[in-house]
């Protein structure tokens, strides 16, 4: 879908890009009902050995937004804690 509307819209200087998170604690995680068991395993099964934290997403969007990044266009940014792209 990215790499599509990229070949769309990038002639009318329009460029998208996307950011594929893995696991990322955030509230949703306790309060969407989730067990005790899978709370303390959430994230174990990356090569970093835990999740990641919205802070750590933060300089993708930084980046994706700045005037250096004008050639990005039709990526998808990973951030799975080594784990490749979700």
């Amino acid at each position: 879908y990215v790499k599509s509307l990229a070949k769309q819209l990038g002639p009318k200087g329009i460029r998208v890009n996307a950011v594929a998170p893995g696991p990322i604690w955030t509230p949703l995680q306790v309060s969407g009902g989730a067990t005790m068991e899978k709370l303390q395993k959430f994230g174990g099964q990356t090569p970093l050995g835990r999740p990641g934290q919205p802070a750590e997403l933060g300089s993708i969007y930084v980046q994706l937004a700045a005037a250096d990044a004008s050639y990005a266009n039709g990526q998808v940014y990973g951030a799975a804690g080594g784990s490749g792209q979700p």
